[in-house]
């Protein structure tokens, strides 16, 4: 019988960067949300302020100044306009309190988020190290029993074409032989899985490499 030798699955990483986590869509899409809601708080705040600049021509001066002051006259008039603007009743508090809120809520996802990224990479890596050495014992076993086994499979061939035992037993000894190497076979197809979701897990390889580089 001739032993067809499996695929042989990379071997598990010893250490990972946690840095290779932000390769993951899941993640890269938390920080960014994080961040996007990080610089709402900062529009909010700016809309208590008007943008003016002073003008030697015409005082004060802005893009947004009709919207904050009346101007009756080259001077800052502090009337009506300007407390129904800058006084709002709180809608301009309740609206930075609503951006640190969802800026909050967006922190919490993407710790969440990566916490399951963490989880995820160490499940797969345990799976995958539990696989090498079981792996490594089934090989152990394939190769002691390989010799003894080829001679039976030969011994009760040639006992079949002399007559003296039926097919059956020629069956039932290539079928022992095989077995080991179905296991370790088997074994490797898990490995070649477990190895996959690692790097599922991780968003693209175990190199060290930055984050939106090539894997």
């Amino acid at each position: 019988m001739r032993t067809v030798p499996a695929a042989t699955p990379p071997s598990s990483p010893i250490g990972l960067p946690s840095e290779l986590l932000e390769r993951r869509p899941d993640i890269a899409t938390a920080e960014r949300r994080m961040a996007a809601a990080n610089a709402q708080i900062g529009v909010t705040i700016a809309a208590f302020y008007p943008t003016i600049t002073l003008s030697a021509s015409a005082g004060f001066e802005s893009s947004g100044i009709a919207q904050w002051l009346t101007w009756p006259s080259r001077f800052w008039s502090v009337g009506p306009g300007i407390s129904q603007t800058v006084f709002d009743g709180g809608l301009r508090r309740a609206q930075t309190d609503q951006a640190r809120a969802a800026y909050d809520a967006s922190v919490a996802t993407y710790r969440q988020t990566v916490l399951a990224g963490f989880q995820g990479v160490e499940d797969n890596l345990a799976a995958l190290r539990i696989l090498e050495e079981e792996a490594r014992v089934q090989d152990e076993a394939v190769k002691s029993a390989t010799q003894s086994m080829t001679q039976s499979v030969t011994l009760t061939t040639n006992q079949y074409r002399a007559g003296t035992v039926s097919y059956l037993n020629v069956i039932t000894a290539q079928t022992i032989a095989l077995t080991n190497e179905i296991t370790a076979v088997q074994i490797a197809g898990r490995r070649m899985t477990a190895a996959v979701l690692l790097i599922q897990a991780l968003g693209g390889g175990w190199n060290s490499i930055s984050p939106g580089s090539p894997a």
